[in-house]
């Protein structure tokens, strides 16, 4: 604080003799002092939008294989491998904010695509925020009525989820599905609602071809 009173000291002496001078001169040996003692510091997080994942000290990573999601498909494969990984997932939490990546790789489960664990938010109050970052795939989203919808999630899609809806990430394509994902620490997941009454829509591909089946 006594080095920051010295500069202003000096800087204010200087105007006082430099009081004829034009106004711009002393806006600049203002902006020099001010540039000399701001600090600048690196991200502690960086996310490589286009080839990689979020990377830091603080970042947190989990991997879903096979073998702990066969109960999210309508029925298990027995050529999928238990350790084939289904998708992994990379969070960053700071002062009760959330930021994270979804990356799914494209499986099909007995000609099902591949789909997150889905969930309810424990608070029903807190929102979230989908962004497509590459591959394509569905946003499913099923209400407390147990209704489905979805929509479509492509390279910079936007997309807002109520927190009363449940949601699931499906890859539909054949390639890497990235999605970022944004919301407040305190939602929480509320994964036994969904494991008591499952999404009402599963979606299968043949052929290339999306083909969907709902519950009746």
């Amino acid at each position: 604080m006594d080095l920051f009173l010295w500069l202003i000291n000096i800087v204010v002496v200087f105007m006082l003799k430099c009081y004829n001078n034009s106004s711009i001169i002393k806006l600049n040996v203002i902006t020099i002092k001010w540039e000399a003692i701001m600090e600048i510091k690196d991200a502690k997080v960086f996310h490589d939008y286009l080839n990689g994942v979020i990377e830091g000290k603080d970042v947190k990573k989990s991997t879903k294989l096979y073998a702990s999601a066969k109960t999210f498909y309508k029925s298990v494969d027995s050529s999928v491998s238990d350790d084939q990984i289904m998708y992994e997932v990379y969070s960053y939490e700071h002062d009760g904010l959330c930021y994270g990546l979804t990356v799914m790789q494209p499986v099909c489960v007995n000609g099902e695509c591949n789909v997150t664990r889905g969930h309810f938010h424990e608070n029903l109050d807190c929102d979230e925020i989908y962004c497509g970052m590459s591959g394509e795939g569905l946003l499913l989203l099923m209400d407390e009525d147990y209704h489905c919808y979805a929509e479509k999630v492509k390279c910079g899609s936007v997309h807002y989820i109520d927190g009363h809806l449940a949601h699931r990430l499906i890859n539909t394509g054949n390639e890497e599905f990235k999605v970022q994902c944004m919301w407040p620490a305190n939602a929480g997941h509320d994964y036994e609602r969904v494991e008591k009454h499952p999404f009402t829509a599963r979606v299968f591909k043949e052929n290339n071809e999306i083909r969907i089946e709902e519950d009746e």
